[in-house]
């Protein structure tokens, strides 16, 4: 499978001895796994002295339900360097003044009382945190507090790499860093900003550190990134990364529609189908996600059920926004101004009484929480989907072809390392597109893989009738329970007559809507992942690999389409093909019809198949 082999990869980079780091001197980096040694034993005999001491919690932070909460969770702004779709709307928020958000004192005063009474683990979070001048001296602080085991920190990871060095050595002991694509592209479309390499750095820079495991948090939705989750999944196998799986949960600013949120046993079965072998690791108390391990790998993937499977019974957090408010739940509306109180002068004690009373309205369970389905089915995308005729950029960037390499449900091109990935080690992108400067020539785009013309073998033997039929005539979709799953692949084509003019507008890639080749290929891969959706009686299929091909015929004017599925499975994936190219055809037609409407579509046609009970076929 395209997904192993990828993981294999980037593992035995990152176990080289040295990088050169952003000064050209040479930095010696330890095993994937391996801490840094005085950082480790430095954090673990804190940690056993302040377990041995540890005092009785207190009442103050015990609600009814005789829930403790030792976790703490600080906003530190409410600014942030990214647009995420699901977080905030494009034009931003409105920003509450600076003269009404908590001060670096005031930050430090609410969390020395919160560990007084109990808090041992302090998370700080924003907007993005690290964008705040004064962050790590806010962990130095936090550090010297008696009582806290443990400092986080949530972050976009943009500005992990620069900062992460000030930040252990001032006490940092936990890192989750957000991220929802490995496509640099859709990366873009989700947060609406440039910025993959530098995360892709942040991860490098916290493996590197010796921190163990490094938190990766992923929001999975759907339509956008849920065709992602093997690749996800395949990191952990040389890497110490805790792959986080979010399920998508309401905010303001992000539209919430529960037909976008994929939930936590639709993600299981997805990983499970491609390593039955997958355990469940035991809960740690208190914890929000279901963890579990593949055997032999060295991470582990979570799943966060904020939604399918709510885990209130247990929850010991509580929420200080960066205005000063305790929130007791993320989902109520109930908060408390600490910061009006602080500011009135009130003492300690008065604090005291005011955080246990809003401990005590605290809920049993989520407030207003959207009644779900826990297993609603595959809704066709929204318009707010991952969809590449909206990608920002394409036009006049010829470089998109330099720098993309899309990575889908298991694609991997081997010829060209992943953009961003060369900051874990890979080393330098490879041209994805050719051009030649002769205008005559032929173009090739895209995958730069050997074809391999297609063995005639005869007709494929037929069934004797029409399966999608029942005995009344009627439309049926077929049982596929009982067949057993073989590997399937299968490769179809579509040929686009461009005419002359269009044809060199595409060759040269000046076109106003952009890229017709890189567009048209993202369009034949999303389309071969949704096939299901668009014709009414395929099965959904788990594709292991998508690769779509477009080759230029400058003699005839003609693009060549090729698209190949592969998948293991009870049924088929010659639709997916098929549905690929089509797509692929139909989209290159809507980037020139600006241009001429004389535009033909022709020759869809399977040119390939194997696997399944009736055989294999090769068109002659």
């Amino acid at each position: 499978m395209a997904a192993r082999p990828m993981s294999r990869m980037l593992g035995r980079v990152l176990r080289s001895t040295t990088r050169s780091c952003s000064s050209g001197a040479p930095v010696t980096q330890p095993r994937p796994g391996e801490p840094s040694q005085p950082a480790t034993e430095e954090l673990s005999r804190r940690r056993q002295f302040l377990k041995e001491h540890k005092a009785p919690f207190s009442d103050f932070l015990t609600d009814n339900f005789g829930r403790q909460h030792s976790y703490l969770r600080i906003s530190l702004t409410e600014k942030c360097n990214l647009r995420c779709q699901y977080c905030m709307p494009e034009e931003g928020v409105l920003l509450t003044p600076k003269g009404d958000l908590l001060t670096t004192e005031e930050i430090l005063t609410l969390a020395r009382l919160f560990v007084k009474e109990g808090v041992d683990k302090i998370r700080l979070t924003g907007g993005e945190p690290l964008i705040r001048p004064d962050v790590v001296d806010i962990v130095a602080q936090l550090h010297q507090l008696e009582g806290l085991q443990t400092i986080g920190v949530t972050t976009n990871g943009i500005n992990l790499a620069r900062l992460l060095p000030q930040l252990q050595k001032a006490g940092l002991t936990a890192i989750n860093i957000s991220l929802d694509t490995l496509v640099p592209a859709k990366f873009e479309f989700i947060v609406r900003r440039k910025g993959f390499h530098k995360v892709m750095e942040g991860i490098h820079k916290a493996i590197e550190l010796g921190y163990s495991p490094v938190k990766v948090n992923c929001v999975v939705m759907r339509g956008l990134n849920e065709d992602e989750l093997l690749d996800f999944v395949a990191l952990t196998e040389g890497l110490p990364l805790d792959v986080r799986f979010i399920e998508y949960m309401p905010f303001d600013g992000n539209r919430w529609n529960f037909k976008k949120m994929v939930s936590y046993k639709e993600m299981l079965n997805t990983v499970r189908q491609r390593w039955p072998e997958l355990e469940k690791l035991p809960e740690e108390k208190s914890s929000t996600a279901k963890a579990f391990k593949i055997p032999g790998f060295q991470g582990q993937v979570s799943f966060i059920t904020s939604m399918s499977e709510h885990f209130c019974g247990t929850c010991n957090r509580l929420r200080i926004t960066a205005d000063g408010n305790l929130k007791v739940c993320l989902f109520g509306n109930s908060e408390v101004s600490l910061r009006d109180h602080l500011r009135a002068g009130a003492s300690e004690e008065e604090l005291l009484r005011i955080i246990r009373a809003a401990v005590g309205r605290k809920k049993r369970q989520h407030a207003e929480l959207p009644v779900l389905l826990q297993d609603s089915p595959p809704a066709i995308p929204s318009i707010s989907s991952w969809d590449p005729l909206h990608v920002q950029g394409l036009r006049h960037r010829l470089s998109f072809c330099s720098h993309i390499v899309t990575l889908w449900q298991g694609i991997w091109v081997p010829q060209t390392p992943l953009l961003g990935w060369q900051w874990l080690g890979f080393g330098t992108p490879r041209r994805h597109c050719s051009s030649h400067l002769d205008p005559d020539a032929n173009r090739e785009c895209l995958n730069p893989v050997s074809q391999t013309p297609a063995t005639p073998s005869g007709p494929l033997p037929t069934s004797g009738q029409l399966t999608h039929v029942d005995k009344e005539g009627q439309a049926a979709m077929v049982d596929v329970g009982k067949k057993p799953d073989t590997e399937r692949v299968a490769v179809a084509s579509a040929v686009v007559f461009l005419g002359p003019v269009a044809f060199k507008l595409v060759q040269e890639n000046q076109l106003k809507k952009g890229n017709a080749l890189v567009v048209a290929q993202l369009a034949g891969i999303q389309a071969a992942k949704l096939t299901s959706q668009l014709i009414p009686l395929c099965h959904h299929v788990a594709l292991s690999h998508i690769q779509v091909h477009l080759q230029l015929d400058s003699t005839h004017h003609t693009v060549t389409i090729q698209a190949s599925c592969q998948a293991r499975g009870p049924t088929g994936v010659e639709m997916e093909a098929l549905t690929s190219a089509a797509v692929a055809a139909l989209t290159l037609y809507d980037m020139c019809k600006a241009v001429s409407r004389d535009i033909v579509l022709g020759e869809i046609k399977l040119i390939s198949k194997t696997g399944g009970q009736r055989g294999d076929f090769h068109r002659s």
